[in-house]
């Protein structure tokens, strides 16, 4: 038998060496392609921000209601039936005008019955006076005649005691004419109330009553008209209390209306009233902000949309609000805050931020303008059935 042929052996011997090592490739290359294919899930949504120069306003926003800041509610403290008004609502009158009138006529029987009771008093107290006289000079004539014996002790000791009856009667008749005469005063004062008179220069904002109807001031105090400067207005602000206490008196704020939102006004902080007002479990704090009204343009009751200016920076190096990394408040200084970011070229860094709105923060350190960061949003993960999971609980 002849012997193998080692020539047609070798051909076959390197094919299976060939055949392995295409095989060892395969298996490399699917585990580097299945090792890349396993990508980070912040890889697919990565954005490239620069810093660049720009301008940052930080702001504190609130709605509001407009209202005078000096008003009064005129009322009246007498009971009666209107008998003439003499302004409509509206109407801009000066303090010491006559207002309202109110039917006099039961107040001003009370005031004749008490001044003619008065005088009733004093002529009975002129009569008692006359009595006083007289016993007095009865008891000094008794006291000379007794000296000479000329009359008993018993007729001195009557007129003495009718001298000291005749003074107590002149007392209390004195006493019951002053409580007269304070009663007369307040008749008159009643009186008086029956014409009301403005208290303050201003413009008749409401007017509930009319002519005619009939007001009693025993049970509560009934409000005839309500008086208001409008030259200077009110804004009662509502804050968060996450934000009030970055607000401060005298700080300059502007605001809109509902009726003109291209229009900004201007106004003052006046004050932060320091009880809160819970909407919904939410803690709000009234802000009071005063604004000049001579042009007459605000009215009472409108519906504003409050800015106050925390601080501003212009021409600054700035970054979009998105780019910022998670915070890092434990790196805070007196630079700003801290926040992480992704700086293209150096991995992550630690950046401090100044003033920041909605839009842009200020860099305080940590980058320069021209420098990129990559910012970076989670994709949403499939679960193995390939509908969308639902956000972790």
């Amino acid at each position: 038998m002849p012997a193998p042929n080692s020539s047609s052996f070798v051909p076959r011997h390197k094919n299976k060496i060939l055949l392995a090592g295409f095989l060892l490739a395969a298996v490399i290359g699917a585990w580097v392609f299945a090792g890349s294919s396993k990508k980070s899930p912040y890889d697919a949504d990565a954005r490239v921000f620069t810093v660049e120069k720009g301008n940052v306003d930080e702001i504190v926003t609130a709605q509001g209601k407009l209202e005078p800041k000096e008003y009064v509610d005129v009322g009246t403290q007498v009971s009666g039936q209107i008998k003439k008004l003499y302004f409509e609502i509206g109407a801009d009158v000066k303090q010491g005008d006559l207002l309202a009138e109110i039917d006099p006529r039961l107040y001003e029987a009370t005031v004749e019955a008490s001044t003619a009771q008065l005088n009733s008093l004093k002529a009975q107290l002129a009569d008692q006076q006359a009595s006083l006289t007289l016993a007095r000079k009865q008891a000094e004539r008794n006291n000379q005649l007794i000296k000479t014996k000329a009359i008993s002790k018993d007729a001195v000791d009557v007129s003495t005691a009718t001298l000291q009856s005749a003074q107590a009667h002149v007392d209390a008749q004195k006493a019951a004419i002053e409580q007269m005469e304070s009663k007369l005063v307040g008749d008159k004062t009643n009186l008086s109330y029956t014409k009301i008179y403005a208290p303050m220069s201003g413009t008749i904002a409401s007017l509930p009553t009319r002519e005619g109807q009939t007001l009693n001031a025993n049970q509560t105090a009934p409000t005839i008209l309500q008086l208001a400067n409008l030259d200077t207005m009110t804004i009662r602000a509502q804050v968060a209390e996450a934000d009030v206490m970055r607000l401060s008196e005298k700080m300059e704020v502007y605001f809109t209306t509902l009726g003109s939102l291209e229009k900004k006004w201007k106004g003052t902080v006046r004050q932060i009233l320091p009880s809160p007002e819970v909407v919904n479990d939410v803690v709000l704090y009234d802000v009071l902000i005063d604004v000049d009204n001579h042009e007459r343009q605000l009215m009472n009751g409108m519906s504003t949309q409050v800015f106050f200016g925390l601080g501003s920076a212009h021409d600054v190096p700035v970054l979009p609000a998105e780019a910022l990394g998670p915070r890092a408040p434990k790196d805070d200084n007196e630079k700003g805050k801290a926040y992480r970011v992704q700086k293209k070229g150096a991995g992550e860094i630690i950046i401090h931020i100044g003033l920041m709105d909605r839009t842009n923060a200020e860099i305080k350190d940590g980058l320069s303008e021209g420098d990129e960061v990559t910012a970076t949003k989670p994709k949403t993960r499939k679960p193995a059935g390939g509908m969308p999971k639902g956000p972790a609980l």
